[in-house]
């Protein structure tokens, strides 16, 4: 078994949130699917009930790597592997505050928005689930999603522990709504999601006014975002921060850091 660190909740390494902090809880590591026949390791930073506010929608570090909670639509396709986690998990907190009870029909996934209804369909042998997701993970980079047991024995991929699978976005239950909907509220339900909040991206901090005012005109109205300038005093120190604005997910900020500024830093906007 791989042993980790007591660390802070969101993450097993040093976890970076945009704004705003969080509790912290120590996240477990243990083997799950103890029948199967390769040890899978999962491992899901939960937030403790007393300061449960809202489900994990920011996004989070784990093991040096920061995943984004994104924008999805009814429709979206994905493929990977998929494995499963019961017993030793059954009765904790998932990561939206939830008890997981593996006989449930529900699943972990690292970016798909809390209450996403997926269908998941084994290639192997074309059998398939709807589950919602309700938890963060699996941390493992080939595999794109966890299952309950209930799930994974509906596949019939209990002793093989994963499976190849496609995942197919069918809908967004509304946050208290844990449900499976049927096929008729399916329908009725909203066809896309995405991460509470907005998001800008500071790309220039200035101590005069002037350098700010030219990095804003510089970079304002391009790809359709809008620049802004934010005066902030901090004791006798006055800085003048440009943001870009405009953006709807932390992904998509991330998306336009990467590609033309990538030494700025993403902002979550009160």
């Amino acid at each position: 078994m791989i042993k980790f660190k007591k660390i802070p909740f969101f993450a097993l390494s040093t976890i970076v949130l945009f704004i705003g902090g969080c509790s912290t809880r120590t996240p477990y590591a243990l083997k799950h699917n103890t029948q199967s026949q390769e040890a899978l390791q999962h491992t899901t930073p939960t937030p403790p009930k007393s300061t449960y506010t809202h489900p994990t929608m920011r996004p989070y570090t784990v093991m040096g790597v920061t995943y984004y909670p994104k924008m999805v639509h009814a429709g979206d396709r994905f493929n990977g592997i998929a494995s499963w986690y019961g017993p030793n998990f059954h009765g904790k907190l998932t990561s939206n505050g939830e008890h997981y009870n593996m006989w449930d029909m529900t699943a972990a996934h690292k970016t798909l928005p809390m209450n996403t209804i997926v269908e998941v369909t084994n290639k192997r042998n074309g059998k398939k689930v709807i589950v919602r997701i309700n938890d963060r993970g699996p941390f493992v980079a080939t595999r794109i999603i966890d299952l309950s047991k209930a799930a994974a024995k509906k596949l019939d991929m209990l002793q093989k522990g994963t499976t190849p699978v496609e995942l197919r976005v069918l809908g967004f239950n509304q946050p208290k709504n844990t449900k499976i909907p049927t096929k008729k509220e399916l329908k009725a339900l909203p066809k896309s999601a995405v991460c509470v909040g907005k998001f800008a991206l500071q790309i220039g901090s200035f101590s005069k006014i002037d350098g700010a005012m030219y990095t804003q005109e510089r970079y304002n109205n391009i790809d359709g975002y809008k620049t802004i300038i934010k005066d902030v005093k901090s004791g006798d120190t006055r800085l003048f921060k440009v943001w870009i604005t405009g953006f709807k997910t932390a992904q998509e900020a991330q998306n336009y850091k990467a590609k033309k500024f990538q030494n700025g830093f993403i902002i979550r906007e009160d």
